[in-house]
């Protein structure tokens, strides 16, 4: 039985009709994945990004040393927009970010067992506890990346905590450095170029193109070539260096780096709650479930 409200999600994920989702859905058993490429290769649905599902809550912060050489990128999730607001708990994720960069942890595991440098008698994750007591909401570091490099390390922070970027070039001006972290933020690239694209994922978009080319009557040995013609516009769109400059798109990125005697060695994105779902509660109901203990 397929629910009203997997249909809505569907629609709000593809912008597929509600007829359409509904379909799809009962052919896979309610198997949103497999929905999302039947609707894909019907050619009724672009690519869901799964990093367009924006719900929790929190901010990403980045860090970069004094000296210029350790970047890093954090993202620590709250419950509500309220707290990510509260001067605590940036300084708190301000504190992550910095920990991240100067004690290089392997994991966030190891991170919370670490001591903590704004406290140093407590681990991050005593800390953490405590906000948690305080300011009395869960709270969670969810995920971190960190650079160490002789090259210009550069980073952006957009919307107040929501996209935050950290990008290594090599020959690069801080100016460029800037420009890149900006395309970064606004274009959501997921790779830097073509060679970074796993395997897997281009024989996937691979076989949803054919798919669509074959189901608009192509012959197979066609709808090959067309195949082949399509990826242009599939890289375009995921790798940084194919994207058009978003200040001149007469332009891609790789040529205006070239162009300067530059290269983009690595970059993170990281966008608030992408990929989590946010738990929705009757504000009336929460109360009183509070009250009720």
């Amino acid at each position: 039985m397929i629910t009203a409200s997997q249909v809505k999600e569907l629609r709000e994920k593809t912008g597929a009709g509600m007829m359409d989702c509904k379909k799809v859905l009962t052919e896979t058993n309610g198997d949103e994945e497999k929905a999302i490429e039947l609707l894909r290769e019907r050619g009724i649905s672009k690519a869901a990004k799964k990093s367009g599902r924006i719900a929790a809550e929190g901010l990403v912060e980045t860090y970069i040393s004094e000296d210029g050489k350790i970047g890093s990128v954090v993202e620590v999730n709250a419950e509500t927009d309220f707290v990510a607001k509260n001067e605590e708990f940036k300084n708190f994720v301000a504190d992550v970010a910095k920990q991240v960069a100067t004690e290089n942890p392997a994991n966030v595991e190891e991170l919370l067992n670490q001591k903590s440098i704004s406290e140093p008698d407590k681990t991050v994750n005593e800390v953490l506890t405590n906000k948690i007591a305080t300011i009395g909401e869960n709270m969670s570091i969810r995920r971190f990346e960190r650079f160490e490099t002789s090259n210009l390390l550069e980073s952006y922070i957009h919307g107040d905590g929501k996209i935050a970027v950290l990008v290594e070039m090599e020959n690069g001006t801080p100016e460029l450095a800037k420009d890149i972290c900006l395309q970064i933020a606004a274009a959501r690239p997921e790779y830097l170029d073509r060679d970074s694209v796993p395997a897997e994922r281009l024989e996937k978009e691979m076989e949803i193109l054919k798919a669509q080319a074959m189901n608009e009557g192509k012959p197979e040995a066609i709808a090959e070539k067309i195949v082949q013609g399509r990826l242009g516009k599939f890289y375009s769109e995921i790798c940084l260096v194919e994207q058009e400059f978003v200040k001149d798109p007469d332009i891609k990125v790789g040529k205006l780096v070239a162009d300067k005697g530059a290269k983009i060695v690595r970059f993170a994105r990281f966008e608030k709650g992408e990929g989590l779902e946010k738990k929705e509660e009757n504000f009336a109901e929460e109360v009183a479930k509070q009250i009720n203990g």
